[in-house]
């Protein structure tokens, strides 16, 4: 078998104090020129939220919470890859896999994994339990940073379906979001007959040219929502899927930069009616940037866009599928568009609350689509 090493964090004093110093040390821009947040996260917001950062967050919080769980590394395809597996107490738990995105981790999906692995505590019946495994993507967290090119999305999708095969699950199913959702899509896509039903929140499909003379509301919003993306919100992405290295400067030497980088997204794609703490507590934002700076990932991890972005693939997914949509999504096609990719959706629904991070936002109402999007899915 393989080698699976236990691995429990244990970030050293020093890099805390050093971090300390440079928040304190913080050399600011000028104040933006508008009273909102359309040129990017506010002065006095950053300066708050850093203050915070060295003054009163408590980083062994989250620390002992993560070793909580029991944390491995293995080596897939020359690669040290790290991963939560939380195994159910109910006898009968299927196996399921849940992976991050961009600029999200593994401290991302923290809150469904209790509910999910034992749904017993909440009198939901133990058919819905399950054995959980939550790798962190290469170059994020304490997954290994790639040392040479290729670790794109289709690299990654075999690499966890191998992962779950060393774990002793030949049969399981996956659940995804942001490149989480473009990554366990091309685990169905490529079908290697281990995956049996994926779920996700965000589908990657094109618009399909033959319904454009008779869009209906929600096609017309989604086209409507996809231009002004490119418009006013896809800066990040064109910078870090042609130029990984140059940010990576910037945000692996200011933590302040880093938070900002982040926490801009958190504004932007949450259902926070106008501030990211709205929908996320304070301390849950500094828990996700602190997986980016304590392991120097500001390059590594936009490397993933440098990978993939350019070359989106539209491969048809025939194992069942189910799509849970929430309002502010970057985006969502029509169930008639996503059909034109997933052969069979077997799950549908729409929340009228919720964004980019469910599982932060709105974990009960994740869970429950999980729940039953593979209730019905024999392995």
């Amino acid at each position: 078998m393989q080698d699976i090493r236990p691995f429990k964090l244990a970030i050293p004093g020093s890099e805390l104090e050093d971090l300390c110093e440079r928040l304190g040390k913080t050399r600011w821009p000028d104040n933006e020129t508008v009273g909102d947040w359309s040129q990017g996260v506010p002065l006095s917001y950053m300066k708050v939220l850093c203050q915070y950062w060295s003054n009163t967050y408590d980083w062994r919080r989250c620390e002992r919470l993560l070793n909580s769980y029991a944390q491995f590394i293995t080596r897939i395809d020359d690669l040290d890859i790290h991963f939560l597996h939380v195994k159910s107490s109910v006898q009968h738990a299927r196996p399921l896999l849940l992976t991050h995105g961009w600029p999200g981790s593994i401290v991302e999906l923290l809150k469904v994994i209790e509910p999910l692995a034992e749904p017993g505590t909440d009198g939901t019946p133990s058919v819905d339990a399950f054995h959980l495994i939550v790798p962190s993507l290469p170059g994020y967290g304490f997954s290994a940073k790639p040392q040479d090119t290729g670790w794109g999305v289709k690299q990654i999708a075999n690499a966890w379906n191998k992962l779950m095969s060393r774990l002793g699950y030949d049969q399981y199913f996956a659940h995804g979001g942001d490149w989480g959702a473009v990554i366990t899509t091309e685990i169905a896509a490529q079908n290697q007959g281990n995956c049996k039903a994926i779920h996700l929140t965000l589908a990657i499909v094109e618009p399909d040219p033959a319904t454009m003379n008779s869009l209906t509301i929600e096609e017309t919003e989604y086209l409507v929502r996809a231009q002004s993306y490119l418009r006013h919100d896809s800066g990040y992405a064109k910078i870090q899927g042609t130029r990984p290295q140059t940010i990576g400067y910037g945000i692996c030497d200011s933590p302040a930069g880093q938070a900002a980088w982040i926490v801009d997204k958190f504004w932007s794609w949450t259902d926070c009616h106008g501030h990211p703490e709205n929908a996320i507590s304070r301390d849950e934002l500094l828990d996700n940037v602190m997986m980016y700076w304590l392991t120097g990932a500001g390059a590594s991890s936009a490397r993933l866009y440098w990978e993939s972005l350019h070359t989106p693939d539209y491969d048809e997914v025939h194992i069942p599928a189910g799509f849970s949509h929430f309002p502010k999504e970057i985006m969502f096609p029509s169930r008639r568009w996503a059909e034109s990719r997933f052969k069979n959706i077997n799950f549908w629904t729409s929340h009228d609350r919720g964004g980019h991070f469910p599982a932060m936002e709105v974990p009960a109402l994740l869970i429950d689509d999980i729940r039953s999007c593979f209730r019905d899915v024999t392995l």
